[in-house]
């Protein structure tokens, strides 16, 4: 995505790239649950007819990122308490899973990449580049993932990591405190390093469990045009 969201009259979005977008601007935190998402406002600002934008709408409603209700339109998904610790538990399930795979195949030349990870998410932190922070933590779950090799784990993982920030903002709030944790990322890693599964699983589902027990019911905030909302520069400063 670009650093500027770019709404000129010459640049052509495809089907996907919208689709691609609007998602970004859920992980990114950008665009909260209940936000109401106007076919005609969208259309305008990608220039692109609202057919295809219906057909987004549509494709995002059945990976529950969206819901449509007749004579009333689309908003952000808002999932409920019980759908938001059902999906970190399964997510413990599942990123366990996808440690005890990788742990007896992973190599040196993956470790390394691994360590690059970390560095790069921990220099975000510290220049306060929220933005980049949250998206080297979110890309560090889906790189265990991929390098795990099991195709299906990763598809489950990157569904519900889809869905996760709106759990986050729906009933936890953008607070630093509800980010995933960069020194336990490198406890993780560490106990991946060391071929140590039940200190990784360990460590890693008290990791997801430090978000799912804090899920509660919390009044909605207000939310701002869709236009700022879908600007990269406008990532607010949470995971």
């Amino acid at each position: 995505m670009s650093a500027q969201f770019d709404t000129t009259a010459d640049t052509v979005f495809s089907e996907e790239e919208v689709l691609r977008r609007i998602e970004q601007a859920v992980l990114d935190h950008r665009l909260a649950p209940g936000t109401k998402l106007k076919e005609v406002q969208l259309a305008e600002l990608f220039g692109v007819k609202r057919g295809l934008i219906r057909k987004v709408l549509t494709r995002l409603a059945h990976s529950s990122l969206v819901l449509q209700t007749p004579n009333r339109g689309a908003t952000v998904a808002r999932p409920s308490v019980k759908e938001g610790q059902d999906l970190f538990a399964t997510r413990r399930v599942i990123e366990s899973a996808i440690l005890e795979t990788l742990i007896a195949k992973i190599n040196d030349l993956d470790l390394e990449q691994l360590g690059k990870m970390l560095q790069r998410e921990q220099q975000a932190y510290l220049s306060g580049d929220s933005a980049q922070a949250l998206s080297l933590s979110v890309d560090f779950h889906r790189e265990l993932a991929r390098m795990a090799g099991n195709g299906v784990l990763e598809t489950y993982l990157n569904d519900i990591i889809r869905r996760t920030p709106l759990v986050i903002l729906a009933h936890l709030g953008d607070e630093a405190e509800n980010r995933c944790r960069n020194h336990e990322h490198e406890a993780i890693v560490d106990a991946i390093r060391r071929r140590d599964v039940k200190a990784a699983i360990t460590v890693m589902n008290h990791h997801l469990l430090q978000i799912e027990s804090k899920i509660q019911h919390k009044s909605e905030r207000s939310h701002t045009d869709l236009a700022s909302l879908l600007r990269p520069e406008s990532i607010l400063h949470s995971e």
